[in-house]
């Protein structure tokens, strides 16, 4: 049996076909306007946030951020007896190497 699409006409969950209603002017131009004000929206999200290129330093920096405090840490551990200042700073010298980890962290989430 031949199944005809008659135009003007949608199918109902049941299988039945029933006419299908006009939109009115108004709520069609309601439509086009919600729908370009979507539009502009996501633009001008991708123009906030710029181009993913645009932040090709973040790698490097947050590699040397993160290095640089477990060289700190590993530093403060060894030889912190031999380095003035660090021997003043006590267990100061492990705060600071965590917080540049931890800073290398916050600089990951910059990364696209």
């Amino acid at each position: 049996m031949e199944q005809r699409i008659l135009v003007g006409y949608v199918r109902q969950k049941g299988g039945g076909l029933v006419p299908e209603s006009r939109i009115r002017p108004e709520a069609a131009q309601k439509r086009k306007l919600r729908r370009l004000e979507q539009v502009a929206e996501i633009q001008h999200d991708k123009e906030r946030v710029g181009r993913p290129g645009e932040r090709r330093w973040v790698p490097p920096v947050f590699v040397t951020v993160m290095l640089l405090g477990v060289a700190w840490i590993v530093v403060a551990n060894v030889a912190a007896a031999n380095i003035g200042f660090m021997a003043a700073m006590g267990n100061w010298n492990i705060l600071i190497g965590m917080g540049l980890i931890a800073l290398a962290f916050v600089l990951m989430t910059l990364w696209k």
